[in-house]
């Protein structure tokens, strides 16, 4: 994707539970390891209806997709190939330009070569019509351009998004309503979801009644923060991950006159880039920044490339990060390279309780810290049935029944795949082709559609 998924990962402060209530904006989850099944708190209120009778305002989806960001994407392009010709697809997203790669990411270097986001953009059949709908030159033929094994910034892959969601939103099939799901309700006698979208318009909102047999959430996720053990009076002011990953905005947050320490939290993809953004800001315009990392990993970790397949594929550093890993971070080259003059290691490891002492000891020298510790789901719609994720299917099954929730499915950051690689490690599958590659899987099976074997 891109930007590392740390949500796979365990925070050097273990936070307290979450629960993702559906009920205003949509948050992710990057602060703790998913388990097998991700819990999601959902509130399904059952309408018991005979007819299917509905309002003027009401209107008839075959499926609603909420979220556009680069899984929603994915998804409405799926489900346009799987859908019959007279099917209608409501998209439901705040912006549609381009979810949070676009909004928050653009100047964070990929983990990704730009080959690899090209299978994503040309990966079904909707997203090449959707491309040729659009003039030329546009995200697709910019990213044609670029060496294709090598790495990119990710204004590449945003500019795609923007170039894919335009062009479906061209097809007649596809009504794009922008606004935010306040109220989803299962119909049981109508087997089929009903939602209420509120529109965007601040001064005078337009509400829209949507019902569909098949609803998918692509609602993403947001930088988590975990409470810190630091003295009241000792706290350091917190710098959001997002402004650090953007060069030109931490230019303008921190001072250049007086001296600054930044505390960084965490050891993967996203920790080494603010190391690195830091390292370099301190060497051209911030002489006097200094940063601590505390981390509690004493060797990084990186993706490996076997015969066919990548070792820690969805944990691993690669690209940029690794590169700068080795290059300034691992082992005594943090001395050797010179970058220890402005970073100073943290050595968070040991157990709790030395993770503890090293916080207690070391946050109150700090100015700012920046927790890259992993990311949140966003909230989702209200609903009332505790529910969970199933992680292979896509579906969701209702804890206290045991049964499968009808017509409900997540894709993306906030919902990924669980995957199992040939070492036996289990990770969750986070990048724009995986999305992709889960969802050429399972939606047959959420639009009942039987697969024939693989040959």
């Amino acid at each position: 994707m891109s930007v590392k998924i740390d949500a796979l990962r365990r925070p050097l402060v273990q936070p307290r539970p979450t629960r993702c209530f559906a009920s205003g904006p949509l948050r992710p989850l990057y602060s703790q390891r998913l388990p097998q099944r991700a819990v999601a708190l959902f509130a399904i209120r059952t309408l018991v209806t005979d007819n299917k009778q509905t309002t003027p305002k009401t209107k008839q989806y075959s499926a609603i997709v909420v979220g556009a960001g680069a899984s929603g994407i994915a998804v409405t392009g799926s489900l346009l190939d799987h859908l019959g010709h007279g099917s209608r697809i409501a998209w439901v997203d705040p912006d549609f330009l381009g979810g949070r790669i676009n909004a928050c990411y653009r100047e964070v270097p990929s983990n990704t070569i730009a080959q690899t986001f090209l299978d994503y953009g040309k990966g079904f059949e909707s997203f090449r019509r959707a491309a040729q709908a659009m003039s030329e030159p546009n995200g697709l033929t910019k990213l044609e351009a670029l060496e294709p094994k090598s790495t990119c910034s990710l204004h590449h892959a945003g500019d795609m998004l923007q170039t894919l969601s335009d062009g479906l939103r061209r097809d007649e099939r596809v009504s794009g309503l922008k606004g935010a799901v306040v109220k989803a309700s299962w119909a049981k006698g109508l087997a089929e979801w009903a939602m209420t979208i509120q529109g965007k318009n601040s001064k005078s909102p337009t509400t829209h009644h949507l019902v569909a047999p098949l609803v998918v959430y692509c609602t993403g996720s947001h930088p988590a923060t975990v409470k810190l053990p630091t003295p009241s009076t000792e706290t350091p002011k917190n710098l959001g991950l997002d402004d650090v990953l953007k060069p030109s905005v931490l230019r303008t947050t921190l001072p250049k006159d007086r001296p600054v320490t930044v505390g960084v939290i965490g050891a993967s993809h996203s920790a080494i880039l603010v190391l690195r953004n830091l390292l370099d800001l301190a060497r051209d315009s911030h002489p006097q920044l200094r940063v601590r990392w505390f981390t509690r990993h004493t060797e990084l970790k990186y993706a490996q490339y076997m015969d066919g397949w990548i070792l820690y594929d969805n944990t691993g550093l690669k690209g940029l990060a690794a590169e700068f890993g080795r290059q300034y971070l691992e082992g005594d080259q943090l001395a050797k390279s010179g970058a220890g003059e402005i970073i100073t290691r943290v050595d968070c490891s040991g157990g709790a309780e030395q993770e503890k002492a090293a916080f207690l000891r070391e946050l109150p020298q700090c100015d700012h810290i920046v927790q890259a510790v992993g990311f949140t789901r966003n909230e989702l719609p209200e609903m009332e049935a505790e529910v969970e994720f199933d992680n292979t299917t896509g579906g969701f099954v209702d804890r206290a029944t045991g049964q499968k929730v009808p017509g409900l499915f997540g894709a993306g950051i906030a919902f990924p795949e669980k995957v199992t690689d040939k070492a036996g490690n289990v990770e969750y599958a986070v990048g724009f082709f995986k999305f992709m590659k889960f969802l050429k899987r399972v939606v047959p099976s959420w639009v009942g559609i039987d697969q024939k074997p693989a040959k």
